[in-house]
């Protein structure tokens, strides 16, 4: 049974006295900064890729809970979450899978090693305790390793700063939802701390789409999660900092079973358990040229899945699975300013080891029409690796960028991957253009490995690491007007993947399935990006992306990958306490595994278009109180993403914000 929710549990739990700051404004005109892309701070202006910074006052004013929630909307990716919050995400960039796609939580891999294809389960991350999301969009191994094929996502905590920020949200909601969070960071001497807790829960709603009338309607799928977070720095007179990051999140959610058919069960719950541990130093010597930053990390994701067996399942289905990943991860990373030159500017030498270890623990135990199916993954792999960047500018016009890296792995040995790319500035037309090159690799999963089950299907330890060659380019304008500095900046990148030696099940002589590397794809399209700040009230963006996503060089679409996709949304400040944050989000036909209205699978086809509209609204009572309202998908659509399971109805939450700095 869905529980009643105390929106100040997590507040008094977290802290007794205060209520939290705000995010620091970020001025309108200023140049957003990344990180990830480079590996060096550096202009987004400046880099040879498609990149999005999202922001913590961002996130707020759109209403974002879920990372799902803060990605949707940016240009060149499709998510696509099975059911309601909690439920199993994935991302899809530029065309390539999802498990392609490396994340960075504080700069260290999160992606799951017990996962099937260890990839990242977008649908249980909260963004509570995150400063800021960096979305590098194109092939990124020469600086990240194995799964940076399609592009990186770095999660970045809060951090504390100067002075003493705190606050306090509570709201609830319809349909039955409550949400509350606490926040306490700031500075003590040389002592830098943050402290965060957050409770989300929702009755949920029914995913079973309202076309297929003969199956069993409103079954909600209720969610809840929990999140904890700590981040204590201190720092040296010499500018040296230890620091250390605590993170743990309890998801728990509920879905129906896509089965056959289909099946409304109100029995089948995901618990997932997320730790993550970051220890480090930082030092910064040679009278600041050479900054360096050595850390160790250990984490753990527990999945465990159980579907009781209910007696109007048509399927006869129940399950009592569990997933068992850690990863321990160590790195050593240095950046060394050089000294400028009549031509060369701003150039960095970047350099770098880092050693990981993963292992997994799978076992599925599940029955269907009344057979068993037994399933297990248990294996380890660790790698070794090294990297070696360079960034510059020449004549202040042309900023050069290159990064190479080998990654040793105990399965199958060295990948040698590479990307190189140049910003041209043209301020004689108010426009810069980008280019870069580059390969990227993916290791077998463990499951892809060492998995086995009842049917004889097995993995295959002799795989080889998936390989792509990837290239970009397009152009940049700022355009200023109407007392604007960047009146508009507009973007179009013209993409191009080549991905060979994919993993896929092959039927062996004695009808079994086992991996091998066979498959190849050929990924490309536009992603076009407009923003525009006509007044200081006002801020707009439109973005637009067309893929072509297909095996081989013509072949059959892949699935969940839509050609076609599209956001419109803004900031709208009338008054300077009131924002207004609409959003707009499209998504075109893409080619998918079906369901028919009786619940049965009809094969691969064609699924549905939709569109979705949020809209968030804030009003700045005074500068300790603010009240918001934020309402998901309020044109109640019923877009299937998947197909087989709809979106969540149209809800409202409100609530109060308290802060104090």
């Amino acid at each position: 049974m869905f529980k009643s929710i105390s929106l100040g549990a997590v507040c008094a739990s977290v802290l007794a006295p205060c209520a939290l700051a705000q995010t620091v404004p970020v001025p309108v005109n200023s140049v957003p900064i990344t990180v990830s892309a480079t590996r060096v701070a550096t202009p987004v202006d400046q880099v040879a890729a498609g990149v999005t910074v999202l922001t913590a006052r961002q996130m707020q004013e759109r209403g974002d809970v879920t990372l799902v929630d803060a990605l949707q909307g940016v240009p060149g990716l499709n998510v696509v979450q099975s059911a309601g919050p909690g439920n199993a995400a994935s991302v899809f960039i530029r065309g390539t899978n999802s498990e392609d796609v490396l994340v960075l939580l504080d700069g260290v891999p999160v992606n799951d090693p017990s996962n099937a294809n260890g990839a990242f389960n977008f649908g249980t991350l909260s963004v509570q305790d995150v400063q800021r999301i960096e979305v590098i969009r194109g092939a990124m191994s020469g600086l990240y390793g194995s799964g940076a094929i399609g592009g990186v996502i770095d999660i970045i905590t809060r951090r504390g700063t100067a002075g003493t920020q705190a606050s306090v949200t509570a709201a609830g909601g319809w349909p039955a939802q409550g949400q509350s969070s606490a926040s306490l960071s700031g500075t003590r001497g040389a002592l830098d701390y943050a402290l965060t807790g957050a409770v989300d829960e929702e009755a949920g709603w029914d995913a079973v789409p309202t076309r297929m009338q003969g199956l069993r309607q409103n079954v909600q799928d209720p969610y809840r999660t929990r999140l904890g977070s700590l981040q204590l720095g201190y720092t040296f007179p010499d500018d040296t900092r230890v620091y250390g990051i605590l993170r743990a999140q309890a998801t728990d959610s509920a879905f129906p079973n896509l089965a056959y058919p289909l099946y409304d069960d109100p029995n089948d719950y995901d618990y997932n358990d997320n730790f993550f541990s970051k220890f480090g130093v930082t030092t910064t010597r040679l009278n600041g040229r050479l900054h360096s930053d050595l850390f160790v990390s250990w984490q753990q994701n527990r999945l465990f899945n159980s579907n009781l067996l209910d007696a109007e399942d048509p399927n006869q289905a129940s399950a009592h699975d569990t997933y068992h990943g850690t990863r321990a991860d160590t790195q050593w990373n240095n950046t060394l300013r050089l000294p400028d030159t009549a031509t060369l500017t701003q150039s960095d030498l970047l350099f770098g080891a880092e050693y990981m270890n993963d292992t997994a623990d799978d076992t599925v135990n599940e029955t269907s029409f009344g057979y068993p199916f037994l399933e297990t993954a248990h294996g380890s792999q660790h790698s070794w690796s090294g990297h070696l960047g360079v960034q510059t500018t020449w004549l202040g016009r042309l900023t050069l960028t290159g990064a190479l890296r080998d990654d040793s792995v105990s399965s199958f040995g060295h990948a040698i991957t590479w990307r190189a790319g140049a910003v041209l500035a043209l301020p004689e037309i108010d426009a810069s253009l980008k280019a870069a090159v580059g390969t990227g690799f993916h290791a077998p999963s463990l499951f892809d490995l060492y998995y086995v089950d009842s049917y004889g299907d097995r993995g295959n330890p002799n795989l080889r690491p998936e390989y792509s060659t990837s290239w970009e380019i397009g152009p940049e304008f700022v355009i200023p007007g109407f007392g604007q500095s960047d009146f508009a900046d507009l973007s179009a990148t013209y993409f191009w993947t080549k991905a060979r030696d994919l993993i896929q099940f092959v039927q062996q002589p004695d009808y079994s399935y086992m991996e091998e590397n066979i498959g190849r794809a050929t990924l490309n399209g536009v992603e076009t990006d407009f923003i525009f700040h006509p007044a200081s009230w006002l801020n707009a963006e439109f973005t637009y992306t067309y893929t072509r996503a297909v095996q081989n060089d013509n072949g059959p679409a892949l699935l969940r990958r839509p050609q076609n996709t599209g956001s419109v949304s803004a900031t709208i400040r009338p008054v300077p306490a009131l924002s207004l944050t609409p959003q707009v989000q499209y998504t075109g036909r893409f080619a998918d595994y079906l369901y028919d209205d009786s619940g049965f699978p009809a094969g691969t086809g064609s699924s549905d278009p939709g569109t979705v509209v949020n809209m968030n609204v804030q009003y700045r009572l005074d500068r300790h109180f603010t009240l918001f309202v934020s309402g998901r998908n309020i044109l109640n659509s019923h877009f299937e993403s998947p197909n087989g399971l709809m979106i969540p109805g149209a809800s409202v939450l409100a609530g109060i914000r308290a802060a104090i700095e």
